[in-house]
């Protein structure tokens, strides 16, 4: 069974940066695929980055070039650095592990002046 715990939502003004984590367990981490997705208000959820075990990464161009992924495989965490952020980027983000299909609970961000 793993276990997926996002944290570091929040209200952020247009223009700022948070970053996302998401702390696993479990031993599939290190061999798995890693994604956040979005799910905003009467909308589809939706892929925002995807890591790979080996590191390659992947954005839709909605947000490449604000959004960073990245993993520490050492501490079985994979973060979403997200800067220039914008109201449309308000909705609940999702951790997502390939391997088994594992999902977090989800942490709010909220971009708002």
């Amino acid at each position: 069974q793993v276990q997926l715990v996002e944290s570091g939502g929040g209200l952020v003004q247009p223009g700022g940066s948070l970053r996302l984590s998401c702390a696993a367990s479990g031993s599939i981490f290190r061999l798995s695929a890693m994604g956040w997705y979005r799910q905003a208000p009467g909308k589809e959820r939706e892929l925002v980055a995807r890591i790979s075990s080996g590191g390659t990464t992947m954005y839709p161009d909605s947000v490449k070039g604000r959004f960073t992924i990245s993993r520490d495989n050492a501490k079985n965490t994979v973060y979403l650095q997200m800067n220039s952020l914008k109201p449309e980027d308000t909705a609940v983000y999702y951790c997502n592990a390939v391997v088994g299909n594992y999902w977090g609970q989800g942490t709010q961000v909220t971009v708002s002046s």
